[in-house]
């Protein structure tokens, strides 16, 4: 049998998203009604537009009890995870090893939950936890740093190329 070695570097960041789990009121009613837009022609929904998308993923950010729990830690590879596929998007997790050469993304928006990332190159500007991320193109997220990296991303359904 390999012993395992437990990595702790995301263990202040997932402390403090546990720690707020008391502190955040439920917030059911804004979780099943981010996504809802009005409807456009013949009855479809309208697309969603960055905003909502932002908002959805600062919603799902801030309630980690939804998603905590589907965290993997690979040691030799990047895993990307669903959190929740709805009418019109896709949220998910990507959770980066130390040092990982890189996943591409396409989401629209996305935010860093625990540890460091780059997009591009592992030369591009540190992402850090906190700020939203706006995307439009296809990039590349590589892990940065010497622990793991957890990401949140957010992304419109693109008529029939969804994943």
């Amino acid at each position: 049998m390999i012993p395992l070695t437990a990595d702790m570097s995301v263990a202040p960041e997932l402390a403090r998203l546990a720690g707020s789990v008391l502190l955040i009121p439920a917030q059911e009613a804004q979780l099943a009604a981010w996504a809802a837009r009005p409807t456009g022609p013949e009855g479809r929904p309208a697309k969603l537009t960055l905003g909502t998308l932002s908002r959805g993923l600062r919603i799902i950010a801030a309630t980690p009890e939804r998603w905590w729990s589907l965290v993997r830690f690979e040691p030799d590879r990047s895993v990307e995870v669903t959190v929740e596929q709805g009418a019109g998007y896709r949220a998910w997790l990507v959770v980066l090893p130390p040092q990982d050469a890189g996943r591409p993304c396409d989401c629209d928006v996305a935010t860093m939950i625990a540890g460091q990332a780059t997009e591009g190159t592992p030369d591009s500007a540190v992402l850090r936890p906190g700020p939203l991320r706006v995307h439009g193109e296809r990039h590349v997220l590589r892990g940065q740093g010497a622990g793991y990296s957890i990401s949140l991303h957010v992304r419109a359904d693109r008529g029939g190329r969804d994943r």
